[in-house]
């Protein structure tokens, strides 16, 4: 069998990390969907500016939107919606068949918006009604602006994948702020069982920068070093460590009567979603971010060379509770080598931003640029 589809078995889904319009017209989405056993799709801006850039299937939109007189802005939106749109329709049998639980499309609000609460709500509440469908995902930055939005979409009814998530601790204010949300919901007498969010966890990331760190301090001239902790046995653990300690401060909120009272009038848990799961650095397996965090109430989503690699040779089992004593003694090693995960994380996020500001504003340019051309 598929292991991308046996995963579904262990309570974890697999979602794609990409969209283009390509796939969308020629069948790939829906077969993924019907033959692997797809249940989501994530987008961000570099994708968007990847299937735009090399695909002229776009061209006459954007040709069209031009000489209908939008903005560059205005035709990103009109674009990226329908591609969007489609792909929610798409999905949609999942999401009908799992109690409206799964078979979501994610699509971002503007990265500039990531430390300005207002801004965010009032472009995902005009996003979410630009592609009008049940299944689609708002995505919002874990920042400590992104949580209030987070939480007052979340009372509308707005579904929010909580993106760009490195550290335990910015996590467990994520999931505070879906309990709040709900608790709002349920006071204001509105259903709970409707709403939908996802945290998600970042992994590649948190390994390339640790790595690096570890790799300074590392001696080549002491090739048997045998200090305890040695630098070279923590190389590549870090992300694995810290979500499998993620997801079990994840069980023990399940375990609070707070969330049953919830789980009682309806909510579903907040899944962990694992992203930036494809491998950096070519030494490592390349399926090193699938086979350790597989369980229930988990999603990974993967783009295209890592479910290559899972259906190819991934191994499938309930992995998230394993090594998990070991996984704790990892963060403690580094603390003893004087590697702070904190400034890590706190890092990463900062990068995370502009990482996805950078695509953002290019993707913009292309369209400006398509638009000039297109139109004369």
């Amino acid at each position: 069998m598929n292991p991308l589809r046996q995963l579904h078995d262990y309570g974890q889904s697999y979602w794609l990390d990409n969209l283009t319009r390509a796939m969308i017209n020629n069948g790939e989405l829906e077969r993924r969907v019907r033959e692997d056993g797809l249940r989501g799709v994530t987008s961000n801006p570099a994708i968007f500016h990847k299937a735009i850039s090399g695909h002229e299937g776009y061209d006459d939109q954007i040709r069209d939107l031009t000489r209908s007189g939008l903005s560059t802005s205005e035709i990103y939106e009109r674009v990226v919606t329908q591609d969007i749109r489609n792909a929610c329709d798409i999905l949609r049998p999942v999401y009908d068949s799992s109690d409206e639980r799964e078979g979501f499309v994610s699509l971002e609000v503007s990265p500039h918006l990531a430390n300005e609460t207002q801004a965010s709500i009032k472009e995902a509440r005009r996003l979410h009604a630009a592609v009008d469908r049940p299944n689609l995902m708002i995505k919002i930055p874990g920042t400590q602006a992104g949580l209030g939005a987070i939480e007052e979409l979340l009372f509308e009814g707005i579904d929010v994948n909580v993106t760009l998530l490195f550290s335990i601790t910015a996590y467990e204010k994520v999931a505070e702020t879906y309990l709040r949300a709900l608790e709002r919901r349920v006071e204001a007498g509105h259903s709970v069982h409707d709403v939908n969010s996802v945290a998600s966890f970042f992994l590649s990331r948190i390994d390339a920068l640790v790595d690096k760190k570890l790799e300074a301090i590392i001696d080549p001239e002491v090739p048997s070093q045998t200090a305890d902790p040695r630098p070279v046995d923590l190389l590549g653990r870090t992300a694995i460590a810290n979500a499998k300690l993620a997801y079990r401060r994840f069980q023990s909120l399940l375990d609070t009567e707070r969330w049953k009272a919830l789980a009682e009038k309806g909510a579903h848990p907040q899944k962990m979603l694992w992203a930036s799961t494809s491998t950096k650095n070519p030494h490592y397996s390349d399926v090193m971010y699938v086979e350790p965090l597989i369980g229930p109430h988990t999603i990974n989503t993967m783009p295209n060379d890592t479910i290559a690699a899972f259906a190819d040779h991934g191994r499938v089992g309930n992995t998230i509770e394993e090594d998990v004593e070991q996984s704790e003694q990892v963060l403690k090693d580094l603390g003893k080598l004087g590697i702070d995960l904190d400034a890590v994380t706190d890092q990463l996020l900062e990068e995370g931003i502009q990482k996805f500001i950078d695509p953002f504003d290019a993707l913009l340019e292309l369209i400006e640029e398509k638009s000039r051309a297109l139109a004369g």
